[in-house]
């Protein structure tokens, strides 16, 4: 069937508001109207979305349905206009690049913001994802440029050096490794940790390197970002472990004491992606360049 836009604007702000007049206000309609078009909408799905009630609406299941994906639906478009509208304003070029944690929170910033003052007329857009999907979207032509550490794999792609970096452990200060200047991974395992959020490429890696030494984290919190990471741990919350120059201690009442990784695997560098055999657009070989220009 064709989806009226404005029929899944005007049900996400009856849903939203429970009524179905203050819905349609949102949504600049008449009641009747509003009424007609979600009858419509109902009719079209062969499926009851809303339980008219004395004080509003109530979604029934298939409602529930239909306001996620109309939800998902609309925030789409509306990153489609996002995307589109630095054509409209003069800009000249856009760049895709997707990071993993790591370099997304660390070098990325600061690297990215140098970048774009030198090239006012250029876009990034810029999405946080695993290793392992950053080549394979590199190597089909889906983005122009990506950095990550090692994704096990490189078909299809160059690696090109970009910075380098390590794991460390931290610890809260007097906590019973605190006094050590490195250890090793299996030593720490019995100790409760902080760590960032499922779906990141730091938390997966730490969880298979524990798997393959036949043991589980005991995970205490997870959090959004290294600062909180340091944060959490400097309060005593539990150990984490972050890159090097994720550590932040301006700031912390209780910044966290740093460990050295007795660990092979600790050297994390990161490393730019780009599509073998295929010549990059002008400003997305301009990024590269920039990026190599930082490289550590």
């Amino acid at each position: 069937m064709n989806y009226d836009l404005t029929d899944l604007r005007l049900f996400v702000a009856v849903a939203e508001e429970g009524n179905l007049t203050r819905g349609a206000a949102r949504a600049f309609l008449a009641p009747s109207s509003a009424s007609h078009r979600i009858r419509r909408l109902e009719e079209a799905l062969n499926a009851t979305l809303l339980e008219r009630q004395a004080r509003g609406v109530q979604l029934t299941r298939a409602g529930e349905a239909l306001l996620r994906n109309a939800r998902q639906v609309l925030a789409s478009l509306e990153q489609m206009h996002a995307n589109l509208s630095p054509f409209a304003t003069g800009i000249r070029g856009h760049v895709s690049l997707w990071a993993n944690t790591h370099a997304t929170h660390t070098f990325l910033p600061d690297d990215l913001a140098g970048f774009l003052r030198q090239h006012p007329q250029v876009s990034v857009s810029l999405e946080e994802r695993t290793s392992a999907e950053i080549v394979v979207a590199v190597a089909g032509g889906e983005i122009d440029v990506g950095v990550l550490a090692d994704s096990g794999h490189s078909a299809g792609v160059d690696l090109l050096p970009y910075r380098q970096d390590r794991l460390v452990l931290i610890v809260p200060r007097g906590h019973a490794l605190s006094a050590r200047g490195s250890t090793g991974f299996a030593e720490v395992l019995d100790h409760p940790f902080v760590m960032l959020h499922a779906g990141s490429a730091i938390h997966t890696f730490t969880m298979n390197t524990a798997a393959t030494l036949g043991r589980h984290l005991d995970v205490r919190i997870q959090v959004r970002s290294f600062e909180a990471v340091c944060r959490m741990v400097g309060a005593g919350v539990g150990i984490g472990l972050v890159p090097r120059s994720a550590v932040r201690t301006a700031g912390l009442t209780e910044p966290p004491v740093v460990l050295a990784m007795d660990e092979p695997w600790a050297q994390r560098d990161l490393q730019i992606c780009v599509r073998r055999g295929t010549a990059l657009p002008g400003f997305a070989q301009a990024l590269v360049d920039a990026l190599r220009a930082r490289a550590l």
